[in-house]
């Protein structure tokens, strides 16, 4: 049997970037601010919360993905690891920054 690798962590947490309080998702595990898009590299798997780098992780590059809509590709600040994870740009509670995913696109 195959493991699964995701696993959901919503809680809730201050940008370490801005400041912003962010608020649990509700349906998936938020892994990044939705008013400057930054995110921490904590996971090795998503939601694992094992990785010790801890870096800041700036949004570098969007695209939108058939099926997924706008992904954002972070860099860590520390490690220079990349990481992809979809948007919360059509979330209920604080939706991602739409103007701010729309700049990545061309950012790359």
């Amino acid at each position: 049997m195959e493991q699964k690798l995701f696993k959901k962590n919503d809680d809730g947490f201050v940008c370490l970037n801005c400041g912003f309080e962010v608020k649990p998702l509700g349906y998936s595990s938020r892994n990044h601010c939705p008013r400057c898009l930054c995110s921490l590299h904590v996971d090795i798997n998503p939601g694992d919360r094992m990785n010790d780098c801890g870096g800041i992780m700036d949004p570098v590059f969007a695209e939108i993905v058939a099926q997924k809509g706008y992904v954002i590709t972070h860099k860590c600040r520390k490690c220079g690891a990349l990481r992809r994870n979809k948007a919360a740009n059509e979330a209920k509670v604080q939706p991602d920054d739409v103007s701010l995913l729309i700049s990545l696109t061309v950012a790359k």
